[in-house]
């Protein structure tokens, strides 16, 4: 072989050196851990997806996602932690209280972006909000806080409302706080109400056989991951029952549901996804101030209202973010 074309050999098998070590290198993989199934909260992580593709990472070319659903059973979230927690995830990616609670249990390391509704202060997952100073950050949710407004609107929809019922996951971290919350509510201006109890879709056909047998005359639904999982059968439920319903996300309106006023899912789990995609390139979670929501979606069902026999009053039309047919 000449020289000339041995050095051109040798610096173009040079050149290729650096894109077969890069095209070896392993991409980052980030831990997805949910009380739920996917089946109910598709929209959540396609949101995850466009915030992470927003900081340039994207699944399936530069990124994994290790996903790990609890199926609506709370008990098995440490299991499914503490699997992503010895895979050595690069984050992990929380949805709710008890998922992020699971994940604090087990590191203190693993940089962790977190959804939830309760008290990230109180529970230990940060340090304060502005300064988390810990190995977790994320998303504050303030749905609890609308809990007045929404009894308020749902008194507006249904001014009759002698009882309203309040249904509630006995087993959900902030239970006894939101009816706290609505009992004081209540109180202040003298309406009655019921609370029932569900800690699964197998529950909820006992209670609207209540709502029937005790003539309540609304209803008022809390979160909880079993209902969101379940919204059809919760809609389709208080339908066939004949009673309004108020919900906390858009997405039990788009089911069929009569009212819904709460943050709104696909920004939070956007800003996740952002909030991971700047930790993967080099940003600690303890610098990352937690982000509290501030969009709120005001969504109604006219078809529903108008199957419930229900006129809308003009201030709720006039502010909703969102009408369906």
């Amino acid at each position: 072989m000449r020289r000339r074309e041995f050095i051109t050999l040798l610096g173009g098998a040079a050149a290729a050196w650096p894109l077969a070590a890069r095209a070896q290198q392993p991409v980052p993989v980030v831990g997805f851990l949910h009380p739920a199934s996917p089946d109910g909260y598709a929209h959540n992580v396609a949101a995850l997806r466009q915030g992470l593709s927003e900081t340039g990472f994207v699944e399936g070319r530069n990124l994994a996602i290790e996903y790990r659903w609890g199926q609506d059973r709370a008990d098995r979230l440490p299991i499914l932690a503490a699997d992503l927690v010895e895979r050595g995830v690069a984050t992990i990616v929380a949805g709710g209280g008890t998922a992020a609670m699971a994940v604090k249990a087990l590191t203190a390391t693993i940089p962790v972006v977190f959804s939830v509704g309760l008290d990230p202060v109180k529970a230990g997952l940060v340090e304060s909000l502005n300064r988390p100073g810990r190995n977790a950050t994320g998303m504050l949710q303030f749905n609890d806080a609308l809990l007045t407004k929404r009894l308020g609107m749902l008194r507006e929809l249904v001014p009759k409302a002698a009882v309203v019922g309040v249904l509630t996951d006995p087993t959900g971290l902030a239970t006894e706080r939101r009816l706290a919350i609505l009992r004081e509510a209540a109180r202040a201006v003298g309406q009655q109400i019921r609370v029932l109890s569900a800690a699964s879709q197998e529950r909820f056909d006992e209670v609207f056989e209540t709502v029937s047998r005790e003539r309540i005359d609304a209803l008022l639904v809390t979160n909880s991951t079993p209902f969101t999982n379940g919204r059809e059968r919760l809609v389709a439920l208080a339908a066939r029952h004949g009673v309004p319903a108020s919900y906390e996300y858009r997405e039990f309106v788009a089911a069929g549901g009569l009212h819904s006023y709460g943050a709104s899912h696909t920004e939070e789990y956007r800003q996740v996804g952002v909030y991971v995609g700047r930790i993967l390139k080099g940003e600690k979670p303890a610098d990352m101030p937690v982000v509290q929501t501030t969009k709120f979606e005001l969504a109604i069902n006219l078809k529903a209202a108008k199957a419930l026999g229900l006129t809308i009053p003009q201030t709720l039309l006039a502010t909703a973010d969102e009408l369906i047919e």
